[in-house]
């Protein structure tokens, strides 16, 4: 069998899939410390409604917070929750 027979895979790795959801969450929070707005609701605010006006353009962190579903990022704060959580019970 010749290789023009056989199928090729070809993977791109899209960008930003390098970066964890955890470590964007940490640099959005960083820039919002920076620019003095309250974090958590900042990031809430952004997790419920959609809304990129939440997280300022300081540093990308709007740019880098919209490069993972909203989902993601939740689901990498429950995970780290349970995680942290369970071994204290």
């Amino acid at each position: 069998m010749s290789s023009m027979d056989q199928t090729m895979k070809f993977n791109v790795k899209a960008e930003g899939e390098e970066t964890s959801s955890g470590d964007i969450l940490l640099k959005v929070h960083e820039a919002l410390l920076e620019k003095d707005y309250n974090p958590i609701n900042q990031i809430v605010g952004y997790l419920l409604s959609g809304d990129p006006a939440y997280i300022p353009r300081h540093n990308n962190a709007r740019s880098l917070i919209r490069k993972k579903e909203r989902d993601e990022l939740i689901e990498e704060l429950v995970r780290f929750y349970l995680q942290h959580n369970k071994e204290q019970r």
